[in-house]
């Protein structure tokens, strides 16, 4: 079975393969979505309070996942690199080391979080109900934190090999499970007393547990992951070094896309609460539309890291050329779609005419937006599959903090220009990166087909 996969990544065409491998991808963060959208919906018929609070815990998450991805996508690029040269053995020790490092990981990271968690909350502003609420659901979520991560670890092999169903359909199973889990769990069941925002986090906390059992036992199928060699083996230095020198880069481009975040928000915060709410909404509509793209990410990771593997670098140049092709598609039919009803689905979040102008002006000019941002997704996703993930940080430090400093500053303290120009900036910065990106992931693979 291995070896049939293992082929099919190197051998099969790569119209299928991007199918095969992005659209179930997709589904499944369109439920991983849809599982935070039905939590910030119960905890909405809390308080408001508690909404402020969900949102100072989402800050948090965020940022421990930033380690993760950049681990994850390491995990995939090296077993994926192994398969692609038909090194099984090899697959398996990244994938058990891989995995070590994972639990490693999410055990510092949530002992840390735990002893500085309240400060950290403090600093960001949180008083009152406000830190209560966060303290009572952010220490139960961080019992969460390492059957996540493994569990996101395992994942990260099965897409080398090709599988993002069964992670698609354990999401799908967990969203299921939170529609269930919320409401019994906050308002109470029969023998169970209402736990309020606690019963949200007990509910997440116990999804993770199920998904991490059905993941392993995934993985443990796929016969690269030996359970008791697991427990009895000491790491393997040189395969962590490995995998954290490819991490390092990608995990640094997710904070500092976390922290230009914060950055935007307090340019956009000298407009008004308003500009602000119509940011947020904003925000969430444009990630409905770039969800499907997202799922290309990962078909292209797990198709290059094989084809870098076996050397075949034609189908690398032609997963990239489809990819982006596809992508530059649905970003047409994103613009198309913002334009039509862009403005409708922010009047499901805000009926207020100003806040509905201003965001429906800014997904407009974030749907154009969308060209330069495939181009970023697949760009930065082949450097992974071919272990040159370095320029990484660099260009997300170019366009999340040191261009946006300059150009909001310019636009809202120099120049006091309306908002409008904040978005034009936007577009600026963003599509300058990804021109240099897609020039220099071309010169990267033009390198690395000579050194062949």
């Amino acid at each position: 079975m291995l070896m049939k996969k293992t082929n099919e990544l190197i051998t099969k065409d790569i119209r299928q393969l991007i199918f095969q491998i992005a659209i179930p991808s997709s589904i499944g963060m369109f439920f991983n979505t849809m599982y935070n959208v039905v939590d910030t919906f119960y905890v909405g018929q809390i308080s408001t309070e508690a909404i402020s609070a969900l949102t100072y815990s989402f800050m948090i998450f965020f940022m421990l996942l930033s380690i993760s991805f950049g681990l994850s996508s390491a995990i995939t690029a090296y077993v994926g690199g192994a398969l692609g040269k038909h090194k099984s053995a090899m697959a398996g020790i990244y994938t058990s080391n891989g995995m070590s490092l994972f639990t490693l990981v999410s055990l510092v990271l949530t002992l840390i979080s735990f002893l500085l968690l309240k400060d950290i909350f403090v600093l960001m502003g949180a008083a009152d109900k406000v830190l209560e609420y966060a303290l009572d659901y952010t220490y139960i979520i961080l019992l969460g934190i390492v059957p996540m991560l493994i569990g996101l670890g395992a994942n990260s092999v099965l897409v080398a090999l090709g599988d993002t169903k069964s992670y698609r359909n354990i999401l799908i199973i967990g969203f299921i499970l939170n529609t269930i889990l919320d409401p019994l769990f906050i308002y109470g069941f029969y023998i169970f007393p209402p736990l309020g925002i606690s019963g949200v986090a007990i509910a997440t906390v116990l999804i993770q547990y199920i998904t991490l059992i059905y993941m392993l036992t995934k993985l443990y199928k796929t016969k690269l992951f030996d359970a008791a060699l697991f427990f009895k083996s000491t790491p393997n230095i040189k395969a962590y070094k490995h995998l954290i020198r490819q991490a390092v880069p990608t995990s640094i481009n997710m904070f500092l896309g976390s922290f230009g975040s914060m950055i935007t928000m307090y340019f956009v915060s000298t407009y008004g609460f308003k500009s602000v709410a119509a940011f947020g909404i904003g925000y969430r509509v444009e990630q409905i539309i770039l969800l499907p793209m997202l799922g290309l990410n990962t078909a292209v990771i797990s198709i290059v890291s094989n084809n870098f593997g076996a050397k075949n670098f034609d189908r690398i140049d032609e997963v990239i050329h489809k990819a982006l092709r596809y992508g530059y598609i649905m970003s047409a039919i994103g613009v198309v779609l913002i334009a039509l009803f862009g403005k409708y689905v922010i009047m499901v979040f805000d009926t207020d005419i100003e806040v509905v102008d201003t965001a429906y002006i800014y997904i407009i000019f974030e749907s154009f937006i969308f060209f330069s941002f495939i181009t970023l997704f697949i760009s930065t996703s082949t450097l992974q599959g071919i272990k040159n993930p370095f320029i990484i940080p660099y260009i997300s430090f170019y366009r999340q903090i040191f261009m946006p400093l300059i150009f909001f500053y310019l636009v809202v303290h120099v120049f006091e220009l309306s908002i409008i120009y904040l978005w034009i900036s936007m577009f600026i910065i963003i599509s300058s990166a990804a021109i240099y990106m897609k020039i220099y992931t071309k010169r990267q693979l033009e390198l690395a087909r000579a050194r062949r």
